[in-house]
Parts: structure tokens; C-alpha cells; sequence
């Protein structure tokens, strides 16, 4: 798997300028042209940069194939992608004849307070829901004209422009809500494949932990099982089948690696990181640390300093 890349390096590689008036102020939101980006990536089929919190919303016109657990979605013509940074998904142009736009946002972009809807609770978003829909030659137009507002409006010097381009993105949404969603198929033979990629990618998108505020959002068998729409006895078994090992071994074990980075690299207080590790107690990880290792989160951290 591609390791993904930051934010930054992707705007450096298509010679892109960051907006520098959105991160700071109200969140991040852009619009690409897909030509142009995988004129660039075009080896890779995916956008590579890092997307633990990014939203996208993509209207692909072109041949593809999209994976989403055991789903395999064929687009034959035309789509609109809807990705949230909770859920792992994979696209993968099927043709050289890609044409249309895609747009990546922050929720905190969309969601100025706490008094509008959250994503997590629009359909489009839930982990049990499809996020690719067909589109008619006229429902392209209309979303192409969209899109083109949004690339004219991103490039203005009106005061209230990020207003309207949260306006545009939200008819995005709500009009992607209107229509039919593609149908999926199912295939037992890679669906064992891309669960396993599809978990590991969402272990890691949880890591890794950058300041003591932060803290791991999923932590049992459960609630990755959850994520990706599958039953925790089927995760369970294909993780068994091609790693070996259980989930609750596997998000052990990532977890392990980060506590011993953190007790290495930061002078963290061992509580900050016993939090941000998704320990509700001191004692619940010095007890788990040291099941592992056979020191305490101290004496590891003595040791290795």
C-alpha cells in the first residue's frame, strides 16, 4: 500500500498553492480537476494524501472500479463518490478516459458550530450506506455546473466566498442523497483481501498520536467491525485467515508500537499518553504495557532513554 503522503506535499506535487486563509480560520476545503491530478498519480489510482480528515466528493466520469469491504461497486460511465475519512474505501480508474472534478474538505469546514447537522448523521455518510451513485448525461451537467461554480468561486477575491462554497458543497450532498445508488456485487474470493487492507488502513489512520489531546477514536474488535458495515465474528475470521491473527491481537499490537514510540520520543506524562492510547484508566495501561512487554510504561521509558 502507498504510504500516504501530507496535504502539503500533494498541492507541491500538482503545483497546486495551499489556501493559506482556510486551515487557520475555518477549516480546509479545495476543488481539483481528477485529468489533472492523475496526470500525476496516475500510477497510483488513488489521491494519496493522507486522508484521516478529509471528506471528498467526486464526480467521475470514466470507467472505475471501487472497493468498499466485501463491495465491489463497477461505475460504466458516470458517478458521484461521496468518501468520509471514517470509512477506507478504493477507487481505481479501469481506463485512461477520466474526466471531472473532485473537491476534499474538513468537517470543521462544513460545520461552522454546533447548532448545524453533523456529517456523521447524513445517510450518505453511514458506514452500512453506498456511497457511489449513477448519473444520468443531464444529472452530469448539472453537477459539472457545480463543480465549475465552485473552481470559479475558490479563485475569487469575495469576502464570504468560503459561505457559498459551503452552500455548494451541501447541494452537493443533499442532491447526491436524490439518486440511485449503484449496485454492488460480492466476491468471496478477494473480499478476504479487502477487508484485510481495508481494516489495516483504518488501524492506521488512528495513529499517530500528535499531541496529548488526541486520543484514539476506535479501540475494540467491535467498533472497527462496526466502521466497515461487517460482523465482528467475520472480521474476526478473515483477519484469522490471512494474518494469523485476531483483531483484538492486531490493535494490541499497533497500539503497543505507539505507547513505546511515545514513552521513547515525547517527555509526555504517562497518564497523557495511557489517554490518548484509550485507556480509561493509568492502571488499565500500565497493567497492558506491562503484560506486553514485562516492564512498566516507566521502566520502559527509563530504559530506553
Amino acid at each position: 500500500m502507498d504510504q500516504p503522503i501530507s496535504i502539503e506535499t500533494f498541492y507541491n506535487d500538482i503545483n497546486v498553492a495551499l489556501p493559506h486563509d482556510v486551515k487557520e480560520d475555518i477549516g480546509h476545503f479545495n476543488v481539483f480537476e481528477i485529468p489533472k491530478v492523475m496526470a500525476k498519480y496516475k500510477e497510483q489510482a488513488v489521491m494519496p494524501y493522507n486522508r484521516r480528515s478529509y471528506y471528498k466528493i467526486s464526480l467521475i466520469c470514466g470507467k472505475n472500479k471501487a472497493e468498499y469491504a466485501d463491495r465491489t461497486f463497477t461505475i460504466e460511465n458516470n458517478a458521484l463518490l461521496f468518501a468520509t475519512p471514517k470509512i477506507p474505501y478504493h477507487y481505481y480508474p479501469i481506463d485512461e478516459n477520466q474526466e471531472g472534478y473532485f473537491c476534499v474538505f474538513t468537517e470543521d469546514f462544513l460545520v461552522k458550530n454546533q447548532s448545524q447537522l453533523a456529517l456523521n448523521t447524513l445517510p450518505i455518510f453511514q458506514p452500512d450506506g453506498y456511497p457511489i451513485f449513477e448519473l444520468t448525461d443531464e444529472e452530469v451537467k448539472e453537477f459539472y455546473y457545480i463543480f465549475e461554480k465552485m473552481q470559479k468561486e475558490i479563485n475569487s477575491d469575495y469576502t464570504y466566498k468560503y459561505d457559498l462554497l459551503r452552500m455548494y458543497v451541501l447541494e452537493l450532498i443533499h442532491q447526491g442523497q436524490k439518486l440511485q445508488p449503484v449496485n454492488a456485487t460480492y466476491s468471496e474470493v478477494n473480499a478476504t483481501s479487502r477487508i484485510t487492507s481495508l481494516f489495516i488502513e483504518l488501524l492506521e489512520r488512528q495513529f499517530p498520536i500528535e499531541a496529548p489531546q488526541q486520543r484514539l477514536e476506535l479501540k475494540t474488535a467491535k467498533e472497527y467491525a462496526d466502521r466497515l458495515s461487517i460482523h465482528v465474528n467475520h472480521l474476526n475470521k478473515v483477519l484469522k485467515e490471512s494474518t494469523g491473527k485476531t483483531t483484538t491481537n492486531i490493535i494490541n499490537n499497533r497500539i503497543l508500537k505507539e505507547a513505546k514510540i511515545l514513552l521513547h520520543q515525547t517527555d509526555w506524562n504517562i497518564s497523557d499518553i495511557s489517554f490518548g492510547l484509550g485507556f480509561e484508566e493509568l492502571s488499565h495501561f500500565s497493567n497492558f504495557f506491562k503484560k506486553q512487554t514485562s516492564l512498566t510504561p516507566l521502566k520502559y521509558r527509563s530504559a530506553s532513554n
